[in-house]
């Protein structure tokens, strides 16, 4: 009779964990189908908001630089253009930087000085947009129009006498804001995400990784850079991949320092506009038309489109690593 007792107790609790485990699995699959609907339901959104340009115009807006809604004019170019520039020079900045400060505060410096800089770093990274941007305005575009643009020309130009040739990349106007103060506040937005997340990234690496290496004769660099860093490359190019979401979405900081204008930069001291400053500075102006408030909202589809593509590359290439390295190590 105790016997059967015991069986049963077990056989309801069996149960109980079943219904527990079905329960967990649903709710799980519930919110991850729920997410996937989230996002389909934001591009059939959009997409249906901007059905007029994309009739009218299809995807020639994409390659048409000229942008004059008063006259029915709505090439996306100059702000695709400003988006991915920006972007490109943050990331250029920001990485080295990054890498840097995860190498130093995971491998390099001693607990007591790690641990308070490191929460400095992510405590950086709540610091509103806004803030940066008023930050921008006032200390770094009169920053980059007296010291940083000038010098930068003077070198552009003494490359261009001595090769003879011309490359524009540090010319004209020095009015200190544009696409190159953009992607400084940019560079210097991002930095405390690609670093937070390298850093954690680099101490989860195990501990005989490094010893390995030391053992067989490698200095601290030469340890850091065939061991550390090859093992923890994939969280590392998780941590870039962040810090470029990030920036190429970013909206009030770079509409404070651009200069927001509707054309296609021509170095980087000329002033420009990205997707989300133009949807930010012009979605509200008095001539949105209905035709005009699709070319808005087509422009705000590119951007997160954009977005998707950069997340399925990364995606892609931390499954290539992943599979050929097995999860990380040197090849």
């Amino acid at each position: 009779m105790l016997s059967r007792s015991r069986s049963s107790g077990r056989t309801i609790s069996s149960r109980i964990k079943r219904i527990l485990d079905l329960t967990f699995l649903g709710v799980t699959l519930a919110v991850a189908l729920g997410l996937l609907a989230l996002l389909t339901t934001f591009i059939l959104v959009l997409i249906n908001s901007s059905h007029l340009t994309l009739i009218r115009y299809g995807i020639s807006l994409l390659g048409n630089p000229k942008w004059a809604p008063s006259s029915n004019h709505f090439g996306l170019l100059p702000f695709i253009d400003g988006t991915l520039i920006t972007a490109a020079i943050a990331l250029l900045i920001a990485v080295p930087l990054s890498l840097g400060i995860a190498i130093f505060l995971s491998e390099l410096a001693p607990r007591w000085i790690s641990e308070p800089l490191g929460y400095l770093v992510e405590l950086l990274a709540a610091v509103p947009s806004v803030i940066f941007g008023l930050w921008g305005i006032f200390v770094l575009v009169p920053f980059m129009r007296t010291s940083i643009d000038p010098g930068l020309a003077r070198a552009n130009a003494s490359v261009n006498h001595a090769l003879h040739v011309t490359i524009p990349l540090f010319t004209g106007p020095i009015l200190g804001s544009g696409v190159l103060t953009a992607g400084v506040i940019l560079a210097i937005m991002i930095i405390p995400t690609i670093s937070s997340i390298s850093r954690e990234a680099l101490r989860a690496v195990p501990q005989p990784q490094r010893e390995a290496a030391l053992g067989l004769g490698a200095t601290r660099w030469e340890s850091t850079r065939m061991s550390v860093l090859s093992y923890a490359r994939v969280g590392i190019i998780a941590a870039i991949i962040l810090g470029l979401g990030r920036a190429v979405g970013e909206t009030m900081a770079v509409t404070m320092v651009i200069g927001n204008t509707d054309y296609i930069p021509t170095s980087l001291f000329s002033q420009g506009q990205t997707i989300a400053s133009l949807i930010a500075n012009e979605f509200l102006s008095t001539y949105a038309s209905p035709l005009a408030a699709s070319a808005f909202l087509e422009a705000a589809l590119v951007l997160l489109l954009i977005t998707l593509a950069i997340n399925i590359g990364a995606r892609l290439m931390v499954w290539r690593l992943v599979k050929t390295t097995g999860g990380g190590g040197i090849e």
